[in-house]
């Protein structure tokens, strides 16, 4: 199509419809995301125990870092962006690696090893053609079901009322947890549309309703914050650390894989078409550009958000027009501190009851990559072994207390280093047999114990 001649299409990449009607489309992208965004940054301050004002800026931070992000990705500068229908922002995949890297090292830690990350990033984008079978969907997936298995403490203790806070475990937290819970899980099954795509905010809604009338909201924050601001570089420090180093390159390396997967189910749902070349670097590359940069300044690593992947793929909305609009949005409100603040003031049951379902979700899309390839003995063994270590490990640290602390910083902080090492290795280890060459390899025994 002739992009002299403007389309109004929602159907066109380069389409620009009326704006009465693309805000309500944009709203949904808006609606799928925006609290995964603030959500990571506040369970990472619950971790590095930062101050509220630190609070606040990581939240600003984050909301611009996915609008500069979803924009690159959108419109491209050189090569760097997929050109693409597709929302990024601040990805839970990477909480298990923050809150580990925070506990020990702060904030600075965190962002001195996602410059190396992002950079990580950038080189698997370079090499992602020749090094992309080493990542199957048996290696990925493994990776993917650790992570969402890690976040269950975290979701369980914000529901509880959050680590160190004198009423964890009370019943009125547990009461707000479970009133969030469930008005998330009824709306996102019963209700319709918009609806629908919002059942977190209707959840993390109803439950701040609740916490009020307990008396569990502190409005003080939002009355001090300012109404604009905009993020000073280095403000949080840098600090570099090999350990923290080594764990930030491993989560970033295996989310560029996954997003492989969000930018081909994009061009495939959504587009009717195979992702190319040129749009799988460009996206990766985009990525880790942001993810660089945007640690000067304090946010958060990006990764493309599969619900809105889902959302195009459903709609067939692809104008990049309509997601520009929600970039925007996110934007403008990196921009105002009071948005921020208000986000401080959910309490942790309301937090914990509203993610438990999106973490849950996170393991369900590790199991669904893991079922891509054959149930196989072999892949089988890589699962399990790779899921007993590195959780093993995970749940009684001390079983290498002896070891050098960098091993244990690198090792025993997440279980996803361990879970992706095991993993990679058996699978290039392992030798390659499908189920039926070990249905072939049965009936020869069986043969040979016959005669």
């Amino acid at each position: 199509m002739n992009r002299n001649n403007q389309s109004k299409s929602v159907f066109d990449f380069y389409g620009r419809p009326p704006i009465l009607k693309a805000l309500p489309l944009s709203l949904q992208h808006i609606l799928a995301m925006i609290m995964g965004t603030v959500t990571v940054p506040i369970i990472v301050v619950g971790a590095v125990d930062a101050s509220l004002d630190e609070k606040m800026a990581l939240i600003q931070v984050a909301l611009l870092a996915s609008g500069l992000s979803t924009l690159l990705q959108l419109y491209a500068i050189g090569r760097m962006g997929a050109r693409l229908p597709t929302i990024f922002g601040v990805g839970f995949a990477y909480v298990p690696t923050l809150t580990a890297v925070g506990a020990q090292f702060g904030i600075a830690g965190i962002l001195g090893a996602q410059v190396i990350g992002g950079l990580a990033m950038i080189l698997a984008g370079l090499f992602i053609k020749r090094i992309r079978h080493l990542f199957p969907p048996v290696v990925a997936g493994t990776v993917v079901l650790v992570i969402g298995l890690s976040l269950y403490d975290i979701a369980i203790n914000y529901m509880a009322g959050g680590i160190g806070s004198e009423s964890h475990g009370s019943v009125q937290n547990w009461t707000v947890a479970i009133v969030t819970l469930t008005v998330v899980l009824l709306v996102s099954q019963f209700a319709r549309g918009f609806l629908q795509l919002a059942s977190i905010i209707c959840g993390i809604g109803v439950g701040y309703l609740l916490s009020m009338f307990y008396g569990m909201v502190d409005f003080s924050a939002v009355s001090d914050a300012d109404w604009f601001t905009a993020p000073k570089p280095l403000e949080f420090g840098m600090e570099f650390h090999s350990a923290a180093i080594i764990s930030m390159v491993i989560i970033c390396v295996i989310n560029s894989v996954q997003t492989i997967g969000d930018l081909s189910a994009t061009t495939v749902g959504g587009m009717n078409r195979e992702l190319s070349d040129r749009e799988l670097f460009g996206g990766l590359l985009g990525n880790g550009f942001c993810t660089t940069v945007g640690s000067i300044f304090g946010a958060l690593p990006t990764a493309s958000f599969s619900q809105n992947v889902g959302i195009v793929a459903m709609t067939k909305v692809i104008s990049r027009f309509v997601l520009a609009l929600a970039a925007l949005f996110l934007l403008v409100a990196g921009f105002i501190p009071k948005f921020g603040a208000v986000m401080t003031t959910i309490p942790y049951p309301v937090l914990g009851g509203a993610t438990i379902i999106v973490f849950g979700m996170i393991t369900m899309t590790g199991i669904k990559l893991i079922t891509k390839d054959e149930m196989s003995s072999r892949n089988v063994t890589i699962v399990s072994l790779s899921l007993a270590l590195s959780m093993g490990i995970y749940a009684v640290p001390d079983a290498i207390g002896k070891f050098p602390e960098m091993f244990q910083l690198v090792v025993g902080g997440s279980p996803i280093v361990i879970a992706a090492f095991v993993s990679f290795t058996l699978n290039l280890l392992l030798p390659q047999k499908t189920l039926a060459d070990e249905e072939r390899e049965r009936r020869q025994i069986e043969l040979k114990l016959s005669n």
